[in-house]
């Protein structure tokens, strides 16, 4: 009986704000509400590139060995008895260390830059124009006017890398290193008898080109971001009505245990929120969202708290696949305790949590 004459009364409210535009053939014990089609978006992941692909280049020095070898310093000769044979020098050049190439290598310089990526495209929607003032009818919805308002994209830039000179290597030439030593050579031999002279040798050092001076190239890949970008498939805005348990019209409490100065929403409260207010708004209504906090802390960050919180619950609902023109959302900080836990009052942890809750209520769609 209460709920009939609950709906009796609401059903007399909505004539008296929308005239004879009323639900046909309403259900006795229900109440009803305005619904409109909302605008249907599917999301679109584009990769950005925010760093290029540049080519590395990686230098090895020259690799050299020191070796000994044996050299002639004075050949096997003959050795006159009564007139000596006359020698003379020679003087031999050698690389005591060959010719070499240094390289120098430079860094791939880049440059900051920026790139917009339309994140939302443009849209419109239906909007009333208020009542004109010259207006004589009694009806309020006489003397006005639809307006199709455009909203404009929506853009987003982003800071990027961009390759303003690639790597590059420079050759040196590194001369080598030369040396000589000398031999005796024999310039005209004795004139009489003739005597063998033993060749003479000697060990010198040298250092000799192993492998000469490299690069090698490696490729390192772009990076990229990926950024969501909402395209409009099906446009809303239409109107109809739609019936609904009474209760739901007054605040139902969402049974979140927010913990203490957070706005954190945990695996529970995803559950709650699944189970108790995601059927509902899967059915096409609006609701409109209530967050509150305890009185511990400022009324000034209890009040950002709040708000948080209201937020938190909407952006996830919106995640689930949830219009945002069904939701509305508010938050009350400290100001509408359910219990004497106000400023000074001394209160149990329990009896905090109480005023720490979230609550719900469909509305109508204008």
């Amino acid at each position: 009986m209460k709920k009939i004459l609950f709906s009796a009364v609401f059903l007399m409210m909505a004539a008296l704000s929308f005239g004879q535009d009323l639900p046909p053939n309403p259900e006795p014990g229900k109440c009803y509400v305005r619904c409109k089609t909302p605008d249907v978006y599917k999301n679109e992941t584009v990769n950005v590139a925010v760093s290029p692909e540049y080519k590395k280049i990686i230098s090895y020095p020259a690799e050299y060995k020191t070796i000994k070898e044996k050299v002639l310093i004075k050949e096997a000769g003959q050795k006159i008895l009564v007139v000596p044979a006359v020698w003379g020098t020679q003087e031999v050049t050698y690389f005591e260390k060959e010719d070499g190439t240094k390289l120098e290598t430079q860094k791939a310089i880049f440059v900051q830059g920026f790139e917009t990526v339309e994140i939302k495209a443009a849209t419109a929607n239906w909007e009333m124009s208020e009542k004109l003032p010259n207006c004589e009818s009694s009806n309020p919805d006489d003397c006005r006017y639809w307006c199709y308002k455009p909203k404009p994209a929506e853009f987003k830039t982003m800071p990027v890398e961009k390759l303003q000179k690639d790597a590059s290597v420079t050759k040196t030439t590194i001369p080598g290193v030369k040396k000589t030593y000398k031999r005796k050579v024999m310039v005209k031999p004795p004139t009489t008898s003739i005597v063998k002279t033993e060749p003479e040798y000697k060990t010198i050092e040298k250092t000799i080109l192993v492998k000469d001076a490299r690069t090698e190239e490696v490729i390192v890949p772009a990076v990229y971001r990926s950024v969501n970008k909402q395209i409009l498939v099906r446009k809303g805005g239409l109107t109809s009505w739609k019936a609904v348990d009474c209760e739901l019209i007054d605040n139902t409490p969402l049974p979140i245990n927010w913990d203490f100065s957070s706005a954190v929403l945990n695996d529970g409260a995803k559950q709650i929120i699944d189970a108790r207010l995601l059927p509902i708004l899967r059915d096409g209504v609006a609701v409109y969202i209530e967050s509150h906090t305890d009185m511990r802390g400022t009324k000034k960050d209890n009040q950002e708290l709040s708000d948080l919180r209201a937020k938190a619950v909407t952006d996830y609902l919106i995640s689930k696949g949830i219009n945002a023109s069904q939701l509305f959302a508010k938050g009350f900080g400290e100001s509408r305790l359910l219990n004497k836990c106000s400023d000074n009052v001394k209160c149990s942890e329990a009896e905090h949590s109480v005023n720490r809750r979230t609550t719900f209520r469909v509305v109508n769609q204008n």
